[in-house]
């Protein structure tokens, strides 16, 4: 018996599927090694040599791993492709023993490593027909990024516990991160918008032909736009006022409008190529709202269990074997006009690993309706995509018929545009928006009649927070993180409090998160500098591709570090970032201070640590009266026996918004700790007409459609969970 060890449960079934009797395939379990979580763990003076150690979760899979290894004698390492994955492999040759030769004379490892794209069945047999020595480059890599990750953490996070709160921490690819969504909010915060005009006209075919050429009634009137004046085109904020605007209007008095020049031509639009890792998260954000994190563990469920090649890449990468497929795919499918009529290869820019293969279906003829009863809904929304995004990547062109017409109005000229779709090409696959706009026959020098000008005003507009998929194209474009990071570094970002979503789930920084990047922009400059931390990224690929040493990046790095760390810890005093206030603490009558702590400014007692008064800086009040401190001890409540025998208050309390000490939102009395009434769900300060309760507005969707357009979408219900009310549409 041949053992084989993969890192998941999930990816050793599918795996066991292919292979025979003869083998048996078990999982580590992710990386059964580690750095210590207690202490530093690197032995800078000793070439940064990492003090590796097996956590307590991973000694029973190692221990059961060696026992099945002692059965078989040697084992096949099918960890993934990428640098975790080859990590992976070689902490399992550490921790199992597998560096030990089998056979002295012949020199025969006891152990062999494969890696394939996809898991099917012909991409693992001739994995095992062609196994290669473990790759120290991938490893050192790994080894490389998980050491400046520690260094920065470890050193960082201290100085920030000390001068700014304590729980805080600093990421070497997070803190720039951050730094991109608090710079464009202060962007934001800075915009003056500028006010301009447009003109439009609106404008009629008058000249009548032949009934059988007439267009349609709904043709004859369209609408251009004012692009030039006196031969030379009118900037965007070229009219920038009313008094501007309408001197055109007057100058544009008993005008005669007649087209001057029409240009037709065919317009052809390519299809998008295949998926990369970053690109799949961009577009499942725009397509369904799922954050990155949720779409690579959707993305790792679909590639273990056989449907989608390895969702962890930067390559554009197509197999022959995918090519010629897609080929056969869509010529019986869709006709031979649908394929491109040759095989459509991408080329991706910059420094990327071209072994490896874009993300695509293993098998084209899988279409996702012959899957939807084995995959759950998010599977098959994310399926679907990348099936469509790679059978369209290699059909024919959509093509457009486009019309610019030009019409002259003394010394000015109106443009409009029309497009009309010919042939939709890979459209028919993977539909994207377009706008058809038709126009009616007209000839050059036909006079139109003007049934109106059109000024409107305008404002531009700030630039908008990012989402996760702009912020991701924002990291991308700068070089900063890979593949296997995007998805960790926006949601550690967000655990950490730095940042977070608003209503219309677009990033903002929080406080803490502002107060922390100025700290470190000023003082720490290289560690959230776009271009230091991209050229960063391109040594560890420098290092993974064997042209650069791991141990000299590293001391590069950690000299200065180090040096500028002990010089800051003198310069800057946590006392820098307190503010005093005229209040009195009610508890020992010291002064009470604003202090910043991990969820943001409070009050607090500058006697701490004797006493311990906070308070809220800022209470969130809903204007919502408590429930609980309101109901009188002789009334009967409706909340439940447990409300009935609430102690009188002196005063109601309020209901108003507050954090767990994990950062998530409830809302709960102002009068706490001598109330504990409290929702997670944000009251609305209606009463249920059922029962008496709260009502309250839940993320869940609701059954019925409030008749607010402002609540729509949005579930409005009793907070009583014994009472079933739940708004309706009127």
């Amino acid at each position: 018996m041949q053992l084989v060890i993969v890192e998941s449960p999930t990816k050793s079934k599918t795996i066991s599927r292919f292979l025979g009797p003869e083998y048996r395939v078990l999982a580590s379990y992710g990386h059964i090694r580690d750095l210590p979580k207690s202490e530093f763990g690197i032995d800078v003076e000793n070439n940064f040599k990492p003090k590796y150690i097996v956590p307590q979760k991973s000694k029973k899979v190692i221990k059961f791993l060696k026992e099945e290894l002692q059965k078989a004698g040697a084992a096949i390492l099918a960890t993934d492709e990428d640098r975790e994955g080859e990590a992976i492999a070689w902490h399992l040759v550490q921790a199992l023993g597998l560096n030990k030769i089998k056979n002295e004379k012949l020199k025969i490892k006891n152990y062999e490593r494969i890696v394939f794209h996809e898991i099917t069945k012909n991409a693992i047999e001739e994995a095992l027909k062609n196994p290669r020595d473990i790759d120290m480059n991938l490893v050192n890599a790994q080894q490389a990024r998980r050491i400046l990750d520690r260094i920065v953490g470890y050193k960082l996070s201290p100085f920030l516990w000390k001068k700014v709160a304590r729980g805080l921490s600093a990421g070497r690819v997070q803190s720039v991160a951050v730094r991109s969504v608090v710079e464009r909010e202060k962007e934001i915060e800075n915009f003056v918008p500028q006010e301009y005009w447009t003109i439009t006209a609106l404008l009629k075919k008058t000249q009548v032909g032949p009934v059988s050429v007439l267009p349609r009634s709904d043709l004859c009137q369209f609408e251009a736009i004012l692009t030039k004046k006196d031969g030379e085109t009118i900037p965007k904020l070229g009219i920038k006022t009313r008094k501007e605007a309408d001197k055109i209007l007057k100058d544009l008095k008993g005008a005669e409008y007649k087209v001057i020049n029409i240009e037709e031509k065919e317009i052809k639009r390519n299809p998008l190529p295949p998926f990369t890792t970053s690109t799949l998260q961009q577009e499942a954000w725009y397509r369904f709202h799922f954050p990155a994190k949720f779409t690579m563990q959707i993305a790792q469920q679909l590639y273990e269990t056989g449907k989608i090649t390895y969702h962890r890449t930067d390559s554009l990468n197509l197999s022959e074997l995918a090519l010629f497929a897609a080929r056969k795919f869509i010529i019986e499918n869709y006709g031979k006009n649908y394929w491109a009529g040759f095989l459509r290869r991408y080329k991706a820019k910059g420094r990327v690993q071209e072994a490896h293969e874009a993300i695509r279906p293993t098998y084209p003829d899988r279409t996702p309706e012959t899957l939807r009863k084995k995959l759950d809904e998010p599977q098959f929304k994310l399926y679907d995509l990348i099936w469509r995004r790679f059978v369209a990547c290699q059909m024919n062109q959509a093509v457009f018929d486009s019309t610019v017409i030009d019409i002259s109005a003394k010394e000015y000229i109106f443009r409009v545009n029309g497009q009309i779709l010919k042939f939709d090409g890979f459209l028919k696959v993977y539909p994207i928006k377009f706008e058809e706009t038709e126009l009616p026959p007209l000839k050059i020098n036909e006079i139109l009649e003007l049934i109106k000008l059109i000024p409107s005003q305008h404002f531009t507009q700030p630039p908008p927070r990012y989402t996760e998929a702009t912020l991701i194209k924002e990291l991308e474009k700068n070089g900063i993180g890979r593949p296997s990071t995007y998805a960790p570094i926006l949601a550690t970002i967000q655990e950490r409090n730095y940042i977070e979503k608003d209503e219309q789930r677009r990033f903002k920084p929080t406080e803490i998160g502002a107060v922390v990047n100025d700290l470190l922009v000023n003082h720490f400059p290289k560690i959230v500098d776009i271009g230091f931390t991209a050229k960063m990224e391109e040594n560890l690929d420098e290092i993974a591709e064997g042209e650069e040493n791991w141990v000299k990046i590293l001391k590069e790095f950690y000299s200065p570090f180090e040096e500028n760390l002990e010089k800051k810890y003198q310069e800057i005093s946590k006392k820098d970032l307190i503010e005093k206030t005229e209040k009195k603490c009610p508890k020992c009558g010291g002064s009470i201070i604003i202090r910043l702590g991990k969820f943001g400014k409070f009050y607090a007692c500058s006697n701490f640590p004797k006493c311990k008064y906070t308070e809220n800086l800022k209470k969130n009040n809903l204007g919502v009266k408590c429930p609980k401190c309101s109901i009188r001890k002789a009334q009967p409540s409706p909340y439940g026996s447990g409300y009935a025998n609430a102690p009188m208050r002196i005063q109601d309390g309020e209901i108003v918004e507050k954090r767990t000490k994990k950062g998530k939102i409830f809302y709960g009395c102002s009068n706490w700790p001598n109330c504990d009434f409290a929702l997670w769900d944000k009251p609305t300060g209606e009463i249920c007409p059922k029962c008496g309760s709260l009502l309250v507005e839940t993320k869940r969707k609701p059954r019925y459609h409030p008749p607010s357009a402002e609540l729509r979408g949005r579930q409005i219900k009793c907070s009583n969970k014994e009472c079933d009310f739940e708004l309706k549409k009127e």
